[in-house]
């Protein structure tokens, strides 16, 4: 009995609308473009992290373990096609973490066509 040769890779999840654009929809501080995204963030930037979790499918409590988020924004990436680093991730979740949130949260929300 022999195994299948394997020629195509598995395509990436099936989140939203899996748009293959290659960039985010929004820009790093573009908060004011969604404002329930925007407060979530300024008041309970925890609160944000389950909420954005929650809408892409993960546990909420995702966001409450370390490297949760930033192991989400690889993941939301990849199955988005958008372009980046695993070494970009760590940067944009440690130095600018509270607004990275927020950009990822505002994407879920876009690919799931509830905001434009």
């Amino acid at each position: 009995m022999s195994n299948p040769v394997v020629t195509h890779q598995p395509a990436a999840g099936s989140y939203g609308t899996n748009v293959q654009t290659g960039e985010w929809s929004s820009g790093l501080c573009a908060c004011c473009s969604d404002l329930l995204v925007c407060a979530l963030g300024c008041f309970c930037p925890l609160a944000l992290g389950c909420y954005a979790a929650n809408k892409y499918g993960e546990n909420p409590c995702l966001a409450c373990v370390p490297g949760g988020m930033w192991s989400m924004r690889t993941h939301m990436r990849l199955t988005y096609g958008i372009q980046g680093t695993l070494c970009n991730d760590a940067l944009m979740m440690t130095f600018c973490g509270w607004c990275e949130m927020c950009r990822m949260a505002r994407e879920i929300r876009f690919r799931n066509g509830e905001i434009s």
